[in-house]
């Protein structure tokens, strides 16, 4: 059965086809970024071919649209709508799915082959290949060109790996695909990024790296582990079908995506090396079990090269991962807190002792302005809902953004995303209390997750949230750790394990999750539990634990607070951060001080560490030779130049250090930490040099930290 409709009618279907809840035309629209009018004089013509099917277009004032009609039909549509000969594909489609044909093959393809198959013309192919050259650049990845000969990428296997992960990230979300789905209802273009992603393997190439991951020293966030993940299937896609790195590029070269791992030169003059070798050499031995661990699951042979390509891999993920701390980025920390005053003095409302709302606007655009600068597609589906919730709110952000990032052009859509920050620290309402635990899962980050958070404490006060974790956490938590795992994107575990919701929590949603509750929790939960049975600890105590766990790093880090004068004169700053390191190996705090100075240079490199305006900078690094969290002032003997600005001198620095793997609790306190360096008088006291005024002054300000805390449990 052929379906002849346009391309447009087919995205529509393709939309309400995939979605378990109403969808409103403004939703659709942010979807197919078209105008709502547009979707508006499209639904006829849906409705039309629905009416063929005997499907129903049901429309609920207030809520959206959405199909009607029984599975089987629902089913045929499916299917009729992913293998629809008459699928049109839009410009950028068109683009997208000719560079995932040349990036498959290795023979050079026709013009008119190409053209042919897209049912254009050789010119309109033509024009296509002349835009995609220039991005293709970015990649050190070459377009052979030739009369007779065709057309074919030029470049190394490792670029070309490269260039495949960004072309899923300009159409795919990651999540979509972790998660499971039916590849036979996909659109043509979805259906080839999958295949070259390796999504076929990914879920055993996902097992592998988990119990990998359990054995190594390092540890990944989401982001981190969701990127590597995706790039080793890649390469194993990549292997599978013959195309392997050079014995001479066993490691990572191209694309603004892969940072330098190794402590490089930087711009302006040679760096003095402490260490022989860079980070990739920590990870021979990791990458030689993972490729170990991967040939015998997957049945495949790495070679000495290939190996490489996986040590290169995960020291660029390290390096992905080198926030180490929050807040470590001191200019964004800044322009986070002048964005929160200024909409601040436009609302009226006191935002400023809401640290958590500057936790999660930090985070969020940490990550929103290195999708801005790569250029990479911004979907915000719930902005039309945000904009109509959020009126006032929205212009108000809009205004702060504007003056606080005049140099970066900020869509609406990542506007949205910020708006539901400020709209989370709204609604935060006191605990109730709650009989019901549930872990939350959401990937659109810290902001729709508090949100989210905040609307299920309103509406289903039984709920108590007890964390928030990642995808490829919540499959491999305890059961009986939790009642319910709530998730704001599909995960990859039965779909009755779970509830789907959006992060505005809708009416229906609500009651889904209400009946979840009731149909799944409370039938499963015996008459009465015994007073005897030791199962997990109730929140009462858990949230009791967590205080004292705060608590005392607070006291434990006031208490070793002290103020070192440095030795060494006229050293450049690897031998000054080496002292300062092995003055930190004497006091117990740390195991290697050569691993941590590498560390630390490899941070101040990726961007400069200094106080803007000061002669004060702030190191800092989790790594697995720190014993323990540490916070010390160190004056240099003699100011030494640092950056790539002549006037930049450096007189004093903060380090602070704390082990690869922490409590919440404990990064909690040291963000708290990291973010009195934008206030006036920190950065006074710290010039001065008192010690006791400082220890002062941490404690005064941690004291109202550690009490805001307690009253929010």
């Amino acid at each position: 059965m052929c379906m002849n409709a346009s391309n447009r009618t087919r995205q529509i279907l393709e939309l309400l086809l995939r979605s378990d809840r109403e969808l409103t035309a403004a939703e659709i629209a942010s979807e197919l970024r078209v105008s709502a009018r547009t979707v508006h004089r499209e639904l006829p013509a849906v409705e039309v071919l629905l009416s063929t099917q005997g499907i129903e277009l049901q429309k609920k004032a207030g809520l959206g649209i959405r199909l009607a009609g029984d599975e089987v039909a629902l089913e045929t549509l499916r299917r009729i709508v992913a293998t629809s000969e008459d699928v049109e594909f839009s410009p950028d489609e068109r683009q997208l799915y000719l560079l995932c044909r040349l990036l498959d093959n290795d023979e050079p393809l026709k013009l008119f082959t190409l053209a042919h198959d897209f049912k254009v013309t050789v010119s309109t192919v033509s024009g296509d290949l002349d835009e995609l050259t220039q991005w293709l650049q970015k990649f050190g990845i070459s377009l052979i060109r030739r009369r007779g000969y065709g057309v074919q990428l030029s470049g190394e296997e490792a670029d070309l790996r490269d260039s495949i992960r960004r072309l899923i990230k300009l159409r795919l979300d990651d999540t979509e695909l972790i998660t499971a789905r039916d590849e036979d209802t996909m659109h043509p273009l979805d259906r080839q990024l999958f295949e070259l992603a390796g999504k076929a393997h990914m879920a055993a190439v996902e097992d592998v790296l988990w119990r990998w991951e359990e054995h190594w020293t390092g540890r990944l966030s989401e982001s981190a582990y969701t990127d590597l993940l995706i790039r080793l299937s890649i390469a194993l896609a990549r292997i599978r079908a013959g195309k392997t790195v050079s014995a001479d590029l066993g490691l990572l070269r191209g694309g603004s995506e892969t940072p330098r791992t190794a402590a490089e030169p930087a711009a302006g003059g040679a760096r003095q090396r402490i260490g022989g070798d860079d980070d990739s050499s920590r990870d021979e031995q990791p990458a030689r079990r993972l490729a170990d661990m991967l040939s015998e699951r997957l049945h495949l042979n790495f070679s000495a090269a290939e190996t490489g390509y996986l040590a290169r891999l995960l020291s660029a993920a390290r390096a992905n991962d080198l926030s180490a701390l929050p807040g470590d980025d001191l200019a964004l920390a800044d322009t986070v807190r002048a964005l929160i005053r200024k909409v601040q003095s436009t609302t009226g409302v006191d935002y400023s002792e809401d640290r958590s709302l500057r936790e999660g606007l930090f985070q969020h655009m940490k990550e929103a302005l290195r999708r801005l600068a790569d250029g990479l597609i911004i979907r915000n589906p719930l902005l039309d809902q945000i904009k109509k919730d959020y009126v006032s709110l929205f212009a108000a952000v809009r205004e702060a953004v504007n003056r606080e990032l005049p140099d970066v052009d900020v869509p609406d859509e990542e506007i949205g995303f910020l708006v539901m920050h400020f709209g989370a620290s709204l609604e935060r309402l006191k605990q109730l209390r709650r009989d019901v635990r549930a872990i939350l899962v959401c990937t659109s980050g810290i902001g729709s997750s508090k949100m989210l958070q905040m609307r299920l404490s309103k509406e289903l006060p039984r709920i108590e949230i007890v964390d928030r974790v990642s995808w490829y956490e919540a499959v491999r938590i305890p059961a009986n750790n939790y009642d319910l795992i709530i998730s704001t994107v599909d995960l990859p575990i039965d779909s009755t394990q779970y509830v789907k919701v959006s992060p505005l929590l809708t009416q229906p949603e609500t009651e889904r999750v209400r009946s979840f509750i009731r149909e799944r929790v409370d039938r499963s939960r015996p008459a009465a539990a015994s007073t005897t049975d030791k199962g997990p600890a109730p929140p009462a105590f858990t949230s009791l634990l967590s205080l004292k766990t705060t608590l005392d790093e607070i006291v434990n880090l006031i208490e070793q607070f002290e103020v070192v004068q440095l030795r060494e004169r006229g050293g450049e700053l690897p031998v000054i951060l080496q002292e300062a390191c092995q003055h930190e190996s004497h006091r117990g705090t740390l195991s290697d001080a050569t691993s941590v100075t590498e560390r630390l240079l490899t941070r101040e490199q990726n961007g400069s560490q200094l106080l803007p305006g000061t002669d004060l900078a702030l190191f800092h690094a989790r790594s697995p030779e720190v014993r323990r969290p540490s916070l010390v002032l160190y004056q240099l003997a003699e100011p030494v130049e640092v950056g790539t600005e002549p006037s930049a001198q450096l007189s004093q620095f903060l380090l602070m250090l704390a082990p690869e793997r922490l409590p919440r609790e404990i990064l909690e306190v040291l963000s708290e930490v990291s973010g009195m360096l934008l206030d006036a008088e920190m950065i006074s006291l710290l010039e001065a040099g008192d010690e006791s005024a400082i220890r002062n002054y941490l404690t005064l300000n941690l004291k109202t930290f550690f009490l805001n805390k307690t009253e929010s449990e």
